[in-house]
């Protein structure tokens, strides 16, 4: 059977949220805790999320028509889905269909949310020293899930996407732990390279990923093209501000 990929497909992560802000501010001041009240489901957008998220759309709404995403896949998260919705009002593309989708949501952290780095060194040392020992990509904390497991239920999600979305244009809203795993399942990409790329650093907040459908019998039939990684022109264009923080909690890299 023939897969049918998308024509074009754009995997954006979410503005700065106030989990961002809060999160860089705990680890500035040496805190073990993360001083946020949402639920992490909940956390929306800071101010600067909202204008990246702005100028985003903006930039998708001075593309050709042809060019234009036709349907919006979402996290279900908060921050993700009020970038996904300014992104749409301010590209003109409302009329397009938004579906939320629980298999972009974010990494459960499990037993360690809302923890620094230096929190989980100090309340779980011994998890600690199995996640530096094991590697994230492998590395289930309890109550949550490692890589693994998200690219797991992208599998699926990538199934969906093959059989309801061939030969469209398709606009993903998720979080930088969604963008590096659908990396790593469409490039076809190992432990290592993915591992390599995140150490690189992160994922820019509204930084699209760019991939374009290659030759094959029929539109989308012949897999997919990496055309750009953590795109960055539509905020620079805009003079928005550039946020590159981690998703909370924070923990040093491989």
């Amino acid at each position: 059977m023939q897969v049918r990929w998308p024509d074009w497909l754009w995997v954006v992560r979410h503005g700065q949220s106030a989990g961002n802000v809060a999160r860089d501010a705990a680890e500035a001041a040496g805190l073990a805790t993360i001083d946020i009240a949402w639920r992490d489901i909940d956390v929306p957008l800071s101010e600067l999320g909202h204008d990246q998220s702005v100028a985003l759309g903006e930039w998708f709404g001075r593309q050709p028509a042809h060019t234009q995403p036709e349907v919006i896949l979402c996290s279900p998260y908060v921050r993700a889905l009020e970038t996904a919705k300014l992104v749409a009002r301010h590209s003109r593309l409302e009329h397009v269909t938004l579906r939320l989708d629980e298999r972009l949501r974010e990494k459960e952290f499990g037993i360690l949310d809302r923890l620094t780095r230096f929190g989980i060194q100090q309340q779980h040392a011994q998890l600690h020293a199995q996640r530096t020992h094991v590697g994230k990509f492998y590395f289930r904390p309890p109550g949550g899930e490692s890589w693994c497991d998200v690219i797991l239920r992208l599998r699926s999600l990538q199934e969906m996407i093959t059989r309801e979305y061939g030969g469209q244009r398709v606009l993903v809203v998720a979080h930088q732990v969604i963008v590096n795993c659908m990396r790593y399942l469409i490039e076809q990409m190992d432990e290592q390279r993915i591992l390599e790329i995140d150490r690189q650093g992160d994922v820019p907040n509204c930084a699209v990923t760019i991939y374009r459908a290659q030759d094959g019998d029929a539109p989308g039939a012949g897999g997919m093209q990496l055309v750009q990684a953590n795109f960055l022109a539509p905020l620079r264009e805009a003079a928005t501000p550039v946020t590159r923080s981690p998703d909370a909690p924070s923990a040093p890299k491989p």
